[in-house]
């Protein structure tokens, strides 16, 4: 229904391959148009690879893939883009409807500031231009969902343009390269969603909900392929993907289907395809019919220009609630998260892979940062705490950030325990694994109740070396005959000795001295 939606446009981007073999979807008829909608949310079968940047073998060529995407966001808002209906998850169908979503006759589209807003912030977090007039079109397609017969768009002139997205893909053996790359934004547009169809085949009927669609994220891809330095191939329009991994596979299926039949000697349509999740390929709806679908679009008599103002052009005297400044908006921008992650590798030395990480995980950065400002703790030691130690339980458990028993303030007491060389770090390890119980107990607390202090009596420490070294003679003649590793073997017997009370250094210093004396 009249639900607030930002369209974003990616630019066509390319991607080279090889020659790819095989792979085909089989099933008994083509689906109708309200197939995606009857299958979302089933769960998909795992599938193989669809594609391979493997060398092609002599005689072939290679192809190169064009890939759009046209992403519809739905805006936080608390009522609809162009009417006060309510907005509420799991509403009653059809409880949140106004006379304008109804399309009666008479009602008028009221503009919703907060869309508004959202959608200039959108633009400038991804360095799109902010068009300060931007226009509302009417696109006459048919929407069995929309009463009034068309949707409300922005077409000719968008609210943002020419934007890019940098973000880093992993590479190398081991996964911890980062290789910046960037994605073109052709433009944002404020769109009125539709409502949502619901397909009773029982009944061989299909019922209409015109409250907001709930889907928040939705993607259309573009795809094409063709040999480098020839023509864009032919089209086709994957609709309705609703999740990154669903996107990932219809975008690599769609591909290689394209290849293999173009190198059978058949042709691609023009036309739309939806992704059968359980199977795993895409399936025709309908052709373009000459793109006579989209063709039919005109001015929206009923919403004038959407003029927006910066410091400069903003009237003397203007009521701040009657018109938006793009400056004042910029202001309010958070910290993004290529801004982050640049100042987390120049504030604190951590690679930048480690930057992505912190970033990726919701509540991690936060985290981090509480750590860093209760610790007396490196930041490199930090980091590895928390991305190793701390990271590591939360997936081993499959916790959120927000679920995890150890606050901040904790392992930062336990970080500069270990700082201060109070504790080793094996027995750091044994006390972090104790605060994950829940007990309610302090670092200190622990070490204390489990005497986990490194041993400070030197000679204590040099009576246990001399000790081991003398009930382990073969250990030492192996040390004396030129093997230096297997002192690691004395080490770890001492450390066990004190139950890890230890410090290892001192260790392998008093044992050192021992053997060459």
């Amino acid at each position: 229904m009249a639900a607030p939606m930002q369209r974003w446009v990616g630019r066509g981007r390319h991607w080279t391959f090889a020659r790819v073999d095989g792979g085909s979807c089989h099933r008994r008829e083509a689906p109708t148009g309200s197939t995606s909608n009857r299958i979302r949310g089933r769960s998909s079968v795992a599938q193989q690879p669809l594609y391979t940047t493997q060398k092609p073998r002599k005689g072939e060529h290679k192809w190169a893939a064009v890939v759009g995407l046209e992403i519809h966001a739905q805006i936080s808002s608390n009522s609809k883009l162009f009417s006060g209906s309510q907005v509420r998850f799991s509403a009653p169908p059809n409880s949140l409807v106004s006379f304008f979503d109804a399309s009666l006759p008479g009602t008028l589209p009221v503009l919703n500031r907060r869309c508004v807003e959202a959608a200039v912030m959108t633009g400038l977090a991804l360095n799109c231009h902010i068009n300060k007039k931007s226009l509302f079109d009417r696109k006459h397609y048919f929407y069995a969902d929309l009463p009034a017969g068309y949707q409300i768009t922005q077409q000719r002139l968008p609210i943002a343009v020419n934007g890019s997205l940098t973000y880093g893909v992993c590479a190398g053996k081991k996964q911890s390269q980062v290789i910046p790359k960037t994605v073109r934004i052709k433009q944002i547009q404020l769109e009125q969603d539709s409502g949502k169809s619901l397909h009773d085949d029982l009944r061989s009927q299909t019922l209409i909900d015109l409250n907001r669609a709930e889907g928040q994220l939705r993607v259309d891809a573009n795809i094409s392929v063709h040999h480098p330095g020839e023509p864009l191939g032919v089209r086709t329009e994957v609709k309705n993907l609703n999740s990154i991994r669903f996107l990932a596979k219809a975008i690599d299926y769609e591909i290689q289907r394209q290849i293999n039949e173009l190198e059978n000697g058949g042709e691609i349509l023009n036309e739309t395809r939806s992704f059968h999740y359980q199977l795993g390929c895409t399936m025709s709806m309908r052709d373009k019919e000459g793109k006579q679908d989209y063709r039919w679009f005109m001015p929206e008599p009923n919403l004038p220009p959407l003029v927006l103002y910066d410091a400069t052009s903003l009237p003397a005297g203007a009521d701040p609630q009657q018109v938006i400044n793009i400056d004042q908006i910029r202001e309010t921008l958070p910290e993004l998260p290529s801004v982050t992650r640049e100042r987390l590798v120049q504030q604190y030395g951590m690679l930048l892979e480690h930057s992505f990480t912190l970033l990726n995980e919701v509540g991690l950065l936060e985290f981090f940062q509480n750590v860093i400002k209760e610790t007396r703790a490196e930041p490199k030691k930090v980091t590895s705490w928390v991305l190793n130690t701390f990271l590591g339980y939360l997936k081993q458990q499959n916790l959120a950030v927000s679920e995890s028993p150890v606050t901040p303030s904790a392992l930062a007491e336990l970080l500069d325990l270990l700082d201060s060389r109070t504790i080793s770090s094996a027995a750091a390890k044994q006390v972090f694994e104790e605060l994950w119980k829940r007990e309610g107990k302090t670092p200190g607390q622990i070490v204390s109740e489990k005497q986990l202090e490194l041993m400070e009596d030197r000679g204590a420490l040099e009576q246990l070396c001399h000790s081991m070294m003398e009930a382990h003679p073969q250990v030492v003649m192996d040390l004396k005959k030129g093997n230096p590793r297997v002192i690691n073997k004395l080490i770890g017997l001492v450390r066990k000795a004190t139950q890890n009370r230890a410090d290892p250094a001192m260790i392998k210093e008093i044992l050192e001295k021992k053997l060459s004396s």
